[in-house]
């Protein structure tokens, strides 16, 4: 009888489609699942917390998978790592029982927009962070983002892409901190919430930096979330700052969380 099995994956996701599995490949799917059957040498189908997009980043992606071979969790990680490229890494697995799901047993998800100020564009650490070539202001910012907690419907700042059943989520925090100096620094969104629509995170950005650039009042974010209108909104922000930093369960079933720092810089 399979044995149920949690994987916590790291990728970055600047050379691939996103998470969920295409056609045509060059998916983390694709190719977490590609590795996973050479190192059990039978096919391997993976549950993940949460899809992420194109150019999107993963520090604890959660997978569970039902296995039909028997093998040590540290060989689970060190053998699939073998047929992994080298931007996308199991740090750990973990049996769990029959009763767990990767999606659904998530009590809540993490993400983090990683954003440069500066007046030119990044280099070294282009497709790791965003970018805004004006200073921002964290009062402003911290003001519009209190409008966000709670449950809402999040219509305004959904894709049309989007697949969920409802729009309304509930955001639990959104922590702003800033490293640096003006115009030489970088700025980390947390946002914590027990589900997320698609596209959700950077639309948001895309609005917090309207506001935090002074082009937008902090109300204004309240006026957009009313509208329910995606229209309402700004522009979805880049991809390249977007981290999900992972889901979280019931302590009882006992899985590493490993998502307490900043997943590229010490902030």
């Amino acid at each position: 009888m399979p044995s149920r099995l949690a994987l916590g994956v790291s990728y970055r996701g600047g050379a691939y489609l996103g998470w969920q599995s295409q056609p045509g490949g060059q998916t983390v799917q694709d190719a977490l699942e590609q590795a996973l059957g050479a190192f059990a040498a039978v096919p391997v189908v993976t549950v993940c917390a949460g899809r992420t997009d194109t150019g999107v980043h993963a520090l604890n992606q959660v997978v569970h998978l039902d296995a039909s071979v028997e093998r040590e969790p540290f060989s689970w990680v060190r053998g699939t790592n073998r047929f992994l490229p080298p931007d996308i890494a199991v740090q750990w697995a973990q049996p769990v029982s029959e009763h767990f799901h990767a999606r659904n047993s998530a009590r809540g998800r993490r993400y983090r927009y990683l954003l440069r100020e500066s007046p030119v564009r990044p280099a070294l650490d282009a497709g790791l962070v965003g970018w805004s070539f004006r200073p921002l202001d964290a009062t402003a910012l911290r003001e519009a983002a209190a409008h966000l907690i709670g449950t809402h419907d999040f219509t305004s700042f959904r894709s049309s892409e989007c697949q969920s059943p409802t729009p309304v989520k509930t955001l639990n925090a959104i922590d702003i901190a800033f490293s640096g100096r003006p115009m030489a620094g970088y700025w980390a969104f947390d946002f914590d919430g027990n589900a997320f629509l698609h596209h959700m995170v950077r639309n948001l950005m895309g609005c917090l930096v309207a506001v935090g650039s002074g082009r937008r009042p902090p109300s204004w974010m309240a006026e957009v979330l009313a509208a329910r209108d995606r229209d309402a909104a700004a522009p979805t922000f880049s991809p390249d700052g977007l981290t999900f930093l992972g889901p979280y369960y019931d302590a009882a079933f006992g899985l590493p969380e490993p998502v307490a720092g900043a997943p590229w810089l010490p902030i």
